[in-house]
């Protein structure tokens, strides 16, 4: 894969990229980001990299017009008008100021809607090329994707993370909190509403755009993110009877966040209702972007997160679950993680002397093991026989270390552990929907991977622990943030809108809590080995 160098003759840093984007588009991803007003489209001129080696194309007639030919000889150019495809080695000239936001690394996905832009829907008069703002809000990330609702074209995204992060890691932490203190469910309420906005006003000021533009507003997430968005029956969330059961928490009112996010002022805020207590609006949308109920069946769809949602269509009924997965598969409490953003490792693969190798996303100083890599990791160990099937070290040792390019890593025995009782959580929400449905796992003709973790993941590694199901490689499908893009749907299209709302009512939840072969099944899927066929 080819490289960006960067730096000149001090610090420099490496980048891996697939070509096709524009360096410009390869740093928005990372921690080094240049200086832009303009969309990309080259009419600001801001964005100046000199290139110090390698095969970068002609100079645009937008360079032409915005770099003198004494810069030009001097190998200054545009970030967003070279397309490299190979090495290629630069030196950012004006570096954007440092920013909480990126861009996300599915925003590939949504450069073409893939269902055409909603039919009579009702746009304000007087407002030229309005747009619409589609949000994931996820329990550790929050996404943004701006589009033009006349054409459906994309034109922006953004990818930050959640700050209630200081009230608990995970869900129930969180929640807990807010039936607490009310104060502490106001303030997380109002950081959500405020982090939407701060990615809105770096959107607008990075790509120069006009926020009263933006008529229409469309946000999913799960069930918990909504209701201590909305300040409503987060209370309800904590109490069993109404984990299979459809929760209230919509907004009774959207004119503040309105004003907060300074959009147009008759903006539409559409916050799409979860489908149960710990199954969210996001689940939904990601079987809308994946089709699950007109492709293939049976068809397994699973979002892996803290709070995993896991769906089955059968062929004749979508039969849905939740397992709590907790922290592991997003890094979250494992002492050597880290999110799936730049500076995490995920990928790890076997080098010439059984040493490990490691890539990284972003960067080439490494921070830490995101999910993947760390399911990667432990594929490895379990390979070279490290480490045994029931998640012990060989040889009763209390870790392994390893080298991350220059990082120094220790995988623990409690980070396995913690992976352990993750993937035995999933495990057991496959094998119940499987028996609800009557379909053998060795049956399913799809399976599609969702969120974050997913998108990085290897399948064969995954596979190898027993984290998805031992099908043949080409069954299982890894679509990145499937939520996003769900929504994204929804927001632009009629005919996503109501196969949401048909596969709404025809799921069938499942409570794993309820489940009468949950623990022979936790327990089975605790070991690091492939999960079973039948």
């Amino acid at each position: 894969m080819p490289e960006l160098i960067l730096g000149s003759d001090g610090e420099t840093h490496r980048i891996s990229f697939e070509p096709g984007p524009s360096v410009r588009d390869v740093l928005d991803t990372t921690d080094f980001r240049v200086r832009s007003g303009c969309r990309g489209l080259g009419a600001c001129g801001l964005c100046r990299v000199r290139v110090a080696g390698g095969e970068s194309g002609a100079p645009t007639l937008n360079e032409r017009i915005h770099l003198s030919p004494e810069l030009l000889s001097q190998g200054v150019r545009l970030a967003c008008q070279i397309l490299p495809r190979h090495d290629l080695h630069i030196e950012i000239l004006n570096p954007a100021p440092p920013s909480n936001w990126k861009s996300t690394p599915d925003a590939a996905l949504l450069h073409n809607a893939r269902d055409q832009p909603r039919e009579g829907r009702l746009l304000p008069p007087g407002i030229k090329h309005p747009c619409g703002v589609a949000v994931d809000l996820g329990t550790t990330h929050l996404c943004l994707s701006l589009f033009d609702l006349v054409n459906g074209r994309w034109l922006a995204d953004r990818m930050g993370h959640n700050p209630q992060a200081n009230f608990g890691a995970d869900v129930v932490t969180r929640l807990a909190a807010a039936v607490e203190s009310p104060g502490a469910a106001r303030e997380m309420s109002r950081l959500v509403v405020m982090a939407i906005g701060e990615g809105l006003l770096d959107i607008a000021t990075r790509e120069g755009f006009d926020l009263r533009r933006i008529v229409y507003f469309t946000l999913v997430g799960n069930t918990a993110m909504l209701a201590l968005l909305s300040g409503r029956n987060s209370g309800l969330l904590l109490q069993p009877d109404y984990w299979i059961r459809p929760v209230d928490c919509l907004p009774l009112e959207t004119s503040a966040w309105v004003a907060a996010w300074g959009i147009n002022p008759v903006a539409a805020v559409e916050v799409i209702a979860p489908l149960a207590g710990f199954v969210g609006s996001d689940l939904l949308a990601g079987l809308v972007a994946m089709h699950l109920a007109e492709g293939e069946a049976p068809a397994l769809f699973i979002d892996f997160g803290t709070n995993s949602e896991i769906a089955l269509w059968s062929g004749e009924a979508l039969w849905v679950t939740s397992a709590a997965g907790g922290p592991a598969f997003e890094s979250s409490g494992i002492s050597c993680g880290a999110p799936a953003e730049a500076g995490a490792v995920f990928r790890v693969t076997l080098g010439e002397e059984g040493d490990m190798v490691c890539r990284i996303i972003g960067d080439d100083r490494a921070k830490g093991l995101c999910g993947s890599g760390l399911v990667d990791l432990i594929a490895r160990l379990l390979e070279t026989g490290r480490l045994t099937r029931t998640g012990k070290f060989a040889g009763g040792e209390a870790g392994f270390t390893f080298n991350a390019g220059e990082t120094v890593l220790t995988l623990t025995k409690g980070d396995v552990d913690l992976l352990q009782r993750a993937k035995a959580a999933v495990g057991a929400g496959i094998r119940a929907l499987c028996d609800s449905a009557g379909v053998g796992v060795g049956q399913l003709r799809r399976v599609c991977v969702g969120g974050a973790f997913g998108r990085y993941l290897d399948v064969g590694s995954a596979q190898a622990i027993g984290l998805l199901p031992a099908l043949p490689q080409a069954v299982v499908e890894l679509a990145g943030n499937t939520a996003l893009a769900g929504c994204c749907d929804v927001m632009l299209s009629s005919l996503a809108a109501q196969r949401l709302e048909r596969l709404r009512g025809s799921a069938r939840l499942i409570n794993l809590a309820s489940y009468p072969g949950f623990e022979d099944a936790f327990l089975e899927n605790l070991y690091l080995q492939p999960m079973r066929e039948e």
